[in-house]
């Protein structure tokens, strides 16, 4: 397997130990980096990626999933296009009216959205949505559950993938930091819940209730994990009975899960929410919505000293080309069918990873809900991070590189992701690659 993988991606290897000089570790984010070393792409096309080697490959991983619409969509290139013409430029520095325009949009398709603030990534809107609770509340704790990614800021590096001898008891899970450089104070004021735990996270509440400012999670977790519908019924129900503010960290879910997001799919509305990827169209773009009372305490209009309102600025907070592009993204998702074939594809893939496990006599879970999923080799049911901390990784990332190796790409134990783009061509051609796929792992 690997050294099918070795004979095809010679090009990669070379490049990434040329970048590997210059370039830590060879990779700008370490989720780019899989063993024995990652592809370097050259170009793509809808539904299509091609290395540096030439090789075609079907794109299920969407740069991590902003590519909603697949690459280079004709109606997000247009857009580009014509705000770099019209506009004569790349960014003002100023306002301008497609962030008033898209600023309507989110509030038009996301119910917790009732006023809305830009930032350029989905790491920048958590860390807002963080820092305006405790100033809301005038509290410092923060929890957020296990197992969930929030973005690379203190707050919340804190607990994402806890080795299993360090995580501490199910029901009242250890802090474990996630990188080096976390300051002592950032464990001891981060509280870390169970997902789809209700009980056990009620209890922790109740005894942070005074201390916490607000409860982070992804709705979905890593964008594969559904909650308990129950479970965030109740999350929503204390929460708020503690005047916590609660945060829906949207930046995978956001317009995956249709236009209203994972908070309009489950019926539970957060104060809170942060987006990301999609909502910038494949350009960098985020922000952060939520209650009137909560956002007013950004605004810079009136007296206020400085300790008493939160600070938010960046010099490329609503770029015009991304928000551009996001604009067109969200205006193809509104469209009839849109998001039915964009499920249909995911419905296709994970039905044919079971089946062909089932054959082969292979325990297989297929996790997520719409366009995002992920296999997870076990017999047990998978509700939260450590159901799959348990699970067979190795036999998980051995399926991802024969994939990988018969020309359909994802990122090696990560989470799988459907498009618009994808054609019943790249379904029947993937139904085929899995099956033979599971053939080789099963013998």
């Amino acid at each position: 397997m690997e050294r099918a993988y070795n004979n095809r991606t010679r090009s990669s290897l070379k490049l990434w130990q040329e970048a590997s000089k210059i370039i830590a570790g060879g990779v700008t984010a370490n989720v780019k980096f899989f063993e024995p070393y990652p592809i370097f792409m050259k170009k793509a096309k809808g539904s299509k990626l091609y290395d540096v080697d030439r090789n075609e490959y079907i794109d299920y991983c969407l740069c991590f999933g902003p590519l909603i619409l697949g690459h280079g969509h004709p109606k997000v290139v247009e857009a580009i296009r014509k705000q770099i013409e019209e506009g004569g430029t790349t960014i003002y520095g100023t306002p301008h009216e497609l962030e008033v325009r898209m600023a309507e949009k989110i509030k038009k398709h996301v119910p917790c959205a009732k006023m809305v603030r830009f930032t350029n990534s989905g790491l920048e809107a958590t860390l807002h949505t963080i820092r305006l609770a405790r100033a809301y509340t005038r509290r410092e704790k923060v929890a957020k559950f296990e197992g969930h990614y929030h973005g690379a800021h203190d707050y919340v590096l804190v607990s994402m993938m806890p080795p299993m001898e360090t995580a501490g008891p199910a029901n009242a899970p250890n802090a474990v930091p996630d990188s080096a450089g976390l300051p002592r104070f950032i464990l001891d004021n981060t509280i870390v819940l169970p997902f789809n735990n209700l009980d056990a996270t009620e209890e922790i509440i109740r005894e942070h209730k005074d201390e916490l400012a607000a409860v982070i999670l992804e709705p979905v977790a890593r964008g594969f994990l559904p909650p308990e519908v129950e479970f965030l019924r109740g999350l929503r129900e204390i929460t708020e009975k503690h005047g916590i503010v609660l945060i829906f960290d949207e930046v995978m879910t956001g317009f995956r899960f249709g236009l209203s997001c994972a908070q309009g799919y489950f019926d539970v509305i957060p104060d809170l929410t942060a987006l990301g990827k999609i909502l910038g169209g494949g350009l960098p773009a985020g922000a952060f919505a939520g209650r009137r009372d909560l956002m007013e305490l950004v605004s810079p209009v009136g007296v206020k000293k400085p300790w008493e309102r939160l600070f938010h600025s960046g010099t490329y907070n609503g770029c015009p080309v991304a928000l551009a592009a996001g604009l067109a993204t969200i205006e193809v998702l509104e469209q009839d069918g849109a998001y039915d074939h964009i499920n249909w594809v995911a419905e296709k893939v994970k039905e044919r990873i079971r089946d062909s496990f089932e054959r082969y006599g292979v325990d297989v879970q297929l996790v997520g809900a719409c366009s995002m999923f992920q296999p997870i080799f076990t017999s047990k049911e998978v509700r939260n991070y450590r159901d799959v901390a348990r699970s067979d990784s190795k036999k998980r990332i051995n399926f991802d590189i024969e994939l990988v190796n018969q020309g359909i790409y994802v990122r090696p134990n990560k989470t799988y992701y459907t498009s618009l783009a994808h054609t019943k061509d790249d379904v029947d051609k993937t139904l085929n690659v899995v099956e033979n796929a599971a053939k080789v792992l099963a013998t």
